[in-house]
């Protein structure tokens, strides 16, 4: 089922952003093939694998454009074969994945009939958290002004 967010436009000001998102997990929940798995190794580690059996490396493209990782796979038909059964799908594919601000490609690679993406989200050190020094008296630089023995 797809939504409409046409009267919503109208109301909204600067949230085209926001809406675009939407069409896009929309249309991503919508597309099956091919299938995927998305693991988180730990905190900052990510790992998509994406089963393209029958596809050679040369014939999927892997790029990454502000914060989308898209992936297309063009099948070339080398040969006119009779199937008896077609099981296998190898047609053309484009896939894409939004990633969060900081988040990083780090390499891909084929292992067992599978892609797997590595990501890896690197936050500036002008973004994570530090801690400051408080600028104020030692214990051994205080004077005491007066004092009277109780």
């Amino acid at each position: 089922m797809r939504y409409d967010w046409t009267p919503l436009w109208r109301s909204t000001i600067g949230f085209d952003h926001l809406f675009d998102i939407l069409d896009e997990v929309q249309r991503t929940a919508e597309e099956t093939y091919p299938p995927y798995n998305i693991e988180r190794l730990d905190e900052n580690r990510f790992q998509i694998s994406v089963a393209l059996a029958g596809f050679a490396p040369d014939e999927v493209a892997l790029t990454v454009e502000q914060n989308v990782l898209t992936l297309e796979g063009q099948k070339a038909e080398k040969d006119e074969k009779t199937f008896l059964h077609r099981g296998m799908s190898t047609r053309s594919f484009k896939r894409q994945f939004t990633l969060a601000d900081h988040v990083e490609v780090k390499g891909a690679h084929f292992e067992n009939g599978l892609l797997v993406i590595e990501l890896q989200r690197e936050i500036p050190e002008a973004m994570k958290p530090r801690r400051i020094a408080i600028a104020g008296a030692s214990a051994g630089q205080v004077k005491q002004i007066e004092g009277k023995a109780a």
